[in-house]
This record gives structure tokens, sequence and C-alpha cells, in this order.
């Protein structure tokens, strides 16, 4: 009995990475230098954004569904042995930390994208 509770772990922790692996994190965009840009290449940067906000949002949906279904599986008691719970604590835990991670990365992108727009103002001023 030990072994097949050992092997449901197994199992369920490839499938825990698995699932997170259908979850595509966006790659933050690279932005434009404020100071030197020209005003196309801060508009392609603002469009570079709100894409990757975009794609940010869909990758956060995914996550979310995770981390909700591992804890329905906990709370509805549909996680049987030891092993099987902490594979599925795990799941739960390794989602909500990069959900956290996604909000932060998407405040520092639009934080950084909104100091080179400062510094765009500076250097032409109008």
């Amino acid at each position: 009995m030990k072994s097949l509770n050992i092997l449901l772990a197994t199992l369920m922790l490839g499938s825990g990475a698995a699932l997170a692996e259908d979850c595509s994190k966006p790659a933050s965009p690279e932005l434009p230098d404020g100071a030197s840009a020209s005003m196309e290449e801060m508009l392609a940067g603002q469009q570079a954004v709100k894409a990757f906000q975009t794609e940010n949002l869909e990758y956060m949906d995914c996550l979310e569904k995770r981390f909700s279904a591992a804890k329905t599986r906990i709370e509805e008691g549909e996680v049987e042995g030891k092993e099987a719970l902490k594979a599925v604590q795990a799941e739960y835990s390794e989602a909500v930390d990069a959900y956290n991670k996604a909000v932060s990365t998407e405040e520092e992108v639009a934080g950084q994208f909104n100091t080179e727009i400062r510094e765009y103002k500076a250097a032409n001023p109008q």
C-alpha cells in the first residue's frame, strides 16, 4: 500500500509539473530608453507593454485555475494519502507563488515604462 501511495504522489507531482507548463509565462518586454528614444520607439514600447499585460493576464488566469483546482481537491477531500496531499499542496503553493510573481513583474514593467515616459518628456520638452 505504501508503494502505491508513493507511486500516486509521484504521478501527481509529475502531473502538477506538466500542468504548470501549460501556463505560459510571458517574457517581459524590452523597453525603450526614454532619454534617447524617438516618439515611434516610445509608442512601440507602449504597445509592447500592452501586449505583455494581455499575455500576463492570461498567464495569471491559468495559474488561478491551477491553484483553485488544487485548493478544491484538498478541501473536498479528493486527495488520499500524505504524499499525495503534499504533492497537491506543493502544486497549490507553486501556482500561488507564480501568480504573485506575475503580479509583481507586471507592476515592475509598468513602473519602469512610466520612468521611461518621464525621461522621454524631460528629453523632449514641448
